[in-house]
């Protein structure tokens, strides 16, 4: 889109000076009416339009007033006078400020850019919480992109915050050329699901550029790849995914959100409940690397993620631990985290809110033969219970009090936070796992009560950057990545001469020598010439390491 077009329309404070201008004219000319009707009627002289239009004219702008004073003599011309006074006082000296200063500071502003010059980069069509999440991941693998965006204040905001962002119609196969799109090494469509649907295509005309489309409805998910997506992810059903993957686990007796490394050895995200024998401790004070025998590289203290954790961290009930290990050091670990009020009761789940997200979880639960209640304010297909589960009746009647989990689905943060208290306040023992549509609900979901905290933006962003760099995924809330890397800067150097936790922040969880995996990688493990290192720590911090021991 061209700075020709794209100013071409009138900007609100543009429209706001024109409406004034008309207002100022319109005022003007009824005064010169009725002046000329109240000299007739109160001074007994006649007087034409345009000589009562020059004397308004000149009141208002007191660049002539007095001239005609001397015609005055009743209280009539007087009092009309006055107040005609303090109309052009008022529109021209308190008024008109209020319509030009919009318009100076706009002329001050500088445009957002409408092209790009960039290659080999991203893509993004629309701005959202979960493409910042995502920009956020690109800027870490040191991956260039740009957002078209079409809304130009926003643009022209996300330019001075320092975004590589132009202003454009995603639709456009113009604008989209702008956007350099035939040099991209993809297109990421993040609008609503009928202009997804739109930009795909015209992408795909611009040039044979790998497309991936976000959409809210699952069942449009065939038209966007008949329109030409290479992938077509679904933010709500990967958040329903993910809290049925963490209530299951909090009930199953196996690991099921383990992902696997190597035969029988794991990374898997274990959750501290209320009463485990581990709550309350220090990551040093714990022993659960002595007891256990595993290895943490990162953990989530009440929504927020450190790795590797410091060992002066205090192990709460709303800790969760990211662990690797072998499949029975891992279950040793999963003793020392549950509760002994929680570890019999009732597998049940209960699933607050029947929507996408809501759904997707009940669907995953009943998959993995969790036994479920589903909870919605109206009757539809898949509702087990229809009420607010605010109300002591329903929360009676979907058997709450029984419940091992209560996930919250619900689409609403404020609800979301009121029913965590209403819950915890009903059953205090019971494992509360909420959904957030924003990042900022998080700590007022943990203060309420809530064990787990899944946000839609941060979970979709990063499985949408786990899609589009293709890295292995530990857990999609996680900016964590688990990479296989030679390291000739530390042949013969044992892992405590290198300093690699304290000098890159990441973790040396295995390493292939010979064909076989050592999970014994103690502070003593020395590194051989031909050994590979399994290394597990954020995305920005393996690239440090990367360029550390390369």
């Amino acid at each position: 889109m061209s700075q020709a077009v794209a100013d071409g329309a009138l900007t609100e404070a543009r429209r706001r000076v024109l409406l004034y201008l008309a207002l100022a004219a319109v005022v003007m000319l009824a005064y010169a009416a009725v002046y000329q009707w109240s000299m007739a009627a109160f001074e007994g002289t006649r007087v034409g339009y345009i000589e009562s239009l020059h004397v308004v004219v000149e009141t208002f702008t007191t660049t002539g007033y007095g001239e005609d004073a001397n015609r005055w003599s009743t209280n009539g011309m007087w009092l009309l006078m006055m107040v005609m006074q303090f109309t052009g006082l008022a529109l021209f000296f308190l008024t008109l400020p209020l319509f030009l200063v919009p318009l100076v500071e706009e002329s001050l502003r500088t445009a957002p850019p409408t092209s790009t010059s960039l290659t080999d980069h991203v893509v993004i069509c629309e701005f959202t919480p979960r493409g910042d999440t995502l920009v956020g991941e690109l800027e870490s693998m040191d991956m260039q992109y740009v957002i078209v965006e079409s809304d130009r204040e926003r643009a022209r905001e996300l330019d001075v915050d320092g975004y590589s962002v132009m202003h454009g119609n995603p639709e456009s196969v113009e604008d989209l050329k702008d956007a350099n799109t035939d040099e991209a090494v993809a297109l990421v469509a993040d609008a609503d699901d009928e202009t997804n649907a739109s930009i795909i295509l015209s992408a795909k005309q611009v040039a044979d550029v790998r497309v991936i489309s976000l959409i809210e409805d699952a069942d449009l998910a065939d038209y966007h790849r008949y329109a030409g997506a290479d992938s077509v992810v679904s933010p709500r059903r990967i958040l329903g995914e993910s809290l049925a993957g963490k209530a299951a686990t909090s009930t199953a007796t196996d690991l099921g959100d383990a992902v696997e490394i190597a035969e029988d050895f794991e990374v898997v995200e274990l959750l501290v409940q209320r009463g485990a024998a581990v709550e309350g401790k220090t990551i040093a004070d714990s022993g659960i690397g002595e007891d256990a025998g595993v290895n943490i590289i990162g953990a989530w203290f009440r929504g927020e993620f450190v790795s590797p954790p410091p060992p002066d961290e205090l192990i709460d009930e709303h800790t969760i631990l990211l662990v690797t290990g072998r499949e029975q050091q891992v279950e040793r670990l999963k003793e020392l985290t549950l509760s002994e009020a929680r570890r019999y009761r009732r597998g049940t789940v209960v699933v607050v809110g029947n929507g996408e997200v809501g759904s997707t979880a009940a669907d995953e639960l009943i998959a993995a033969e969790v036994p479920t209640v589903v909870v919605d304010r109206e009757d539809k297909p898949g509702v087990d219970v229809v009420g607010d589960i605010t109300d002591r009746q329903t929360i009676e009647e979907a058997g709450v009090a029984d419940a091992r989990s209560v996930i919250l689905a619900v689409d609403n943060d404020t609800t979301a936070v009121f029913a965590t208290l209403v819950i915890n306040r009903v059953a205090p023992e019971i494992e509360i796992i909420a959904r957030a549509n924003e990042a900022e609900s998080i700590p007022k979901l943990y203060r309420a009560g809530a064990e787990y905290v899944l946000a839609l933006a941060t979970v979709s962003g990063r499985m949408l950057a786990s899609n589009l760099l293709d890295e292995e995924v530990i857990a999609p809330e996680a900016q964590l990545e688990i990479v296989r890397t030679h390291a000739p800067a530390l042949v013969g150097t044992s892992l405590a001469e290198a300093d690699v936790r304290a000098r890159t922040n990441c973790t040396v969880i295995a390493a292939e020598r010979n064909g076989e995996l050592i999970t014994d990688v103690g502070p003593d493990f020395v590194v051989q010439t031909d050994d590979t290192l399994v290394v597990a720590g954020p995305d920005h911090d393996v690239n440090r390491f990367n360029e550390l021991v390369g």
